[in-house]
């Protein structure tokens, strides 16, 4: 199982939206994107010493964030990012692209704010955020989102290896 950075796996997102009809991606929602893929491939890949990323994610006020990637794009402000054309993500495993595109697909038809409103609902966020260290854990996301999704649809990432 492979362990990306935190900007391969947000550049892929980025590659997916389409300028063209004004799909652009902010820094609020790119976060919460960020944060979904990583649980749904905590809960997929069922084990908590290969996250998605690297990176740590943080329970900050507006919800979910992998501090790397906020100060990356923070210059955006709310504004879209520019999209990402023509990339290279050979390096991201398919099954792993597959997910990927399972979470853009699913969550990235909700705006930002809709997103970081749901995450302010689901216990990985909320647990963290009361702590004092606010570290969104890997084991907590697979916890969470073990739950969320359907167990076929689970086992399905294993098969396609």
């Amino acid at each position: 199982m492979n362990v990306y950075s935190a900007e391969i796996i947000a550049d892929y997102f980025r590659s997916r939206t389409d300028a063209d009809v004004g799909d652009l991606i902010s820094n609020l929602k790119l976060q919460k994107l960020c944060y979904y893929a990583a649980g749904v491939m905590a809960a997929a890949r069922q084990n908590d010493e290969f996250p998605l990323f690297a990176e740590p994610i943080q329970a900050w006020q507006h919800g979910p964030v992998v501090p790397a990637i906020y100060h990356k794009f923070k210059e955006h402000g709310s504004n879209g990012i520019p999209p990402i054309v023509g990339g290279d993500f050979s390096e991201i495993h398919e099954r792993d692209r597959a997910v990927l595109d399972d979470v853009y697909n699913y969550y990235g038809q909700y705006s930002a704010w809709k997103l970081r409103n749901m995450t302010h609902e689901e216990a990985p966020w909320l647990n963290a955020y009361e702590q004092a260290d606010d570290t969104i854990t890997t084991a907590a996301l697979r916890e969470f989102f073990s739950q969320e999704f359907d167990e076929d649809y689970l086992k399905s990432y294993h098969a396609a290896q």
